[in-house]
């Protein structure tokens, strides 16, 4: 989320903005460094040492990372807080009320960036002082002295898988608590340090020293898939790294490597398929797509296809084997063996796909027809999601047909089964229905879409319907059925100019419902979000009135009445 820094208060809850301010006016924010251009880092003292990083561009706060684990919001008080430093002023404190520290009352001059005074300290130290510092630091430094490795280490001197393993250990090791776990912030620390492995394994790629890249990328995967078992991972840091090592290897196979780069990456995949390095994840799956790919002499093929029909476990996965094995059938017996194996698999999603696309491409609509309406049949029961993607397929040839009749037919059925589309199915519809029919049609499409009784989807498409029509009493009419106060806030910009004081009414009854059922100060601070709506729309009396009733209702709750009195 992109925020401007002279504003970024109006994109950030009240409660985290009080927090940061706060960290901030009392003295817990550490001088921000600028590490490059409009990259800021900064230390925040809280239950912990937080580091915060900013990244600003143009007055806009493009990205912020804090190594705190909350994550219920996509901004905590630890990042507010050096959003206030970096603003010349903080929003609502007079410039004599800021402390001495603080950007607005020192105004220093521009620092130089962690880059120009390093460059500035290198340029004048003495080359065999430097390398004396390097060797005392990473003899007393473990994190050092594996960045270090990671960076610097040569494949020219022979290091093996097992090299770069070992420093991989060394840096999860270090990074695990005393229960032999790594936390949410130790596994982004994880992340980092092990990113410098895989700037290696890129510059050795670069370098055309595919063989260096394997070993590490390899290393790379291995350790990071055991380290999934005893590391939070919830922001996806160390899947990501293994994305990118496999990646790599990937992009080795797509290139037709020489003969010796080739058998040492087969061989790698297929052992690690064997034993089952990545057994249930979806890398597991992608090391027999490498062999396949790679597989060149019969042996080899004979190996990759026997793994292929062993795979028998979670239904994706068999589903992935079976698309790799078309495709390798389509490699090394040709289209006519390639596509038997496709009519006799077509329960499979992917390769059903394929069918249809292969129907449409030699211009076989009712081939085609035939595959997705088979789809509709097959998935019914156990899928109804690909029951919409076969209705969509359905709709493509209708509409290369330029079949008015089926057009309509599925464009009705998709608008109805899948409002939340990526096609506009609703203008599809209005293309083809005659103008004159187009009210009434509408009206028997809200009426079917009512009876589906799926309430709150149902409520979306004919809200959306309403708008898309400016049938503003009717939305009205919508809104006022629904009990949820996410949906009057959601429909309020449509119907704010003539329905305000009715809107205001709606408010009042959700927020004393809400109570009714509603404790914790989380819930009260949603509650009263609504009361501000009704303000803003003109509704003070009706607000005051509704405070002074949920004080008599409630006088117990003294968290409610804190946040009323915040109204």
């Amino acid at each position: 989320m992109d925020m401007l820094l002279n504003n970024f208060d109006e994109y950030i809850d009240d409660t985290i903005l009080r927090r940061g301010l706060a960290y901030f006016r009392n003295g817990k924010v550490d001088v921000p460094e600028e590490l490059r251009p409009g990259v800021y880092s900064a230390i925040v003292y809280g239950s912990q040492a937080y580091s915060v990083r900013v990244t600003v561009a143009d007055g806009i706060i493009t990205e912020h990372v804090c190594s705190c684990p909350y994550d219920t919001a996509p901004v905590c008080k630890h990042v507010a807080a050096v959003l206030y430093y970096l603003q010349q002023d903080a929003p609502g404190l007079q410039q004599k009320s800021l402390r001495s520290g603080s950007v607005a009352a020192r105004k220093p001059k521009k620092r130089q960036t962690v880059a120009e005074r390093v460059d500035g300290v290198l340029h004048h130290v003495d080359f065999d002082d430097l390398k004396q510092f390097v060797r005392e630091q990473a003899n007393l430094n473990i994190e050092f002295r594996n960045l270090l490795f990671a960076s610097f280490a040569s494949q020219g001197s022979g290091e093996s898988k097992g090299f770069y393993q070992k420093q991989l250990k060394s840096i999860l090791r270090s990074a695990k608590d005393r229960n032999g776990f790594i936390g949410w912030s130790a596994s982004n620390r994880v992340a980092e340090g092990v990113n410098q492995f895989l700037k290696l394994a890129k510059q050795q790629r670069d370098a055309r020293n595919d063989k260096g890249c394997i070993v590490i990328s390899a290393a790379v995967m291995e350790q990071m898939v055991d380290a999934l078992q005893y590391a939070d991972d919830s922001d996806g840091s160390i899947g990501g790294i293994i994305n990118a090592a496999y990646e790599l290897l990937y992009s080795i196979a797509e290139s037709q490597p020489e003969e010796n780069i080739r058998k040492q990456l087969f061989d790698y995949c297929f052992k690690a398929v064997e034993k089952k390095i990545y057994a249930g994840w979806d890398w597991h799956t992608g090391m027999l797509r490498i062999a396949a790919m790679l597989g060149n002499t019969p042996e080899e093929i004979k190996r990759v296809f026997s793994e292929l029909d062993n795979e028998n476990g979670t239904g994706y996965s068999m589903q992935e084997a079976q698309r790799i094995t078309y495709g390798l059938i389509a490699r090394v017996k040709g289209e006519n063996a390639a596509g038997e194996y496709l009519e006799a698999n077509q329960d499979n999603p992917e390769l059903r796909r394929i069918a249809i696309q292969k129907a449409l491409t030699m211009g076989d609509y009712q081939r085609a027809i035939l595959i997705a309406k088979d789809g509709v049949t097959y998935d019914r029961q156990e899928r109804p999601g690909l029951v919409i993607e076969w209705y969509d397929w359905l709709l493509k040839i209708a509409l290369l047909q330029d079949n008015r009749e089926h057009i309509m037919q599925y464009a009705r059925i998709l608008f109805i089964e899948n409002f939340s589309q990526e096609q506009d199915y609703y203008s599809i519809l209005k293309q083809y229905v005659a103008p004159e029919m187009w009210v009434g049609y509408v009206n028997d499409l809200i009426k079917e879409i009512a009876e589906k009784n799926r309430r709150w989807n149902a409520e979306e498409q004919i809200a959306g319907i309403c708008i898309l029509e400016g049938w503003m009493d009717m939305l009205l009419q919508v809104v006022s059925e629904s009990e949820s106060l996410h949906t009057i806030a959601k429909y309020e910009p449509n119907l704010a100019k003539d329905y305000a004081s009715e809107l205001v009414g709606l408010y009042s009854r959700g927020v004393r419902e809400y109570l009714q059922h509603h404790v914790g100060r989380n819930h009260y601070q949603y509650a009263c979000r609504f009361l501000r709506r009704m303000i803003k729309l003109g509704g003070r009396a009706a607000a005051d009135e509704l405070v002074s009733f949920l004080r008599t209702a409630y006088p117990h709750r003294k968290a409610l009445i804190d946040e009323l009195n915040k109204v």
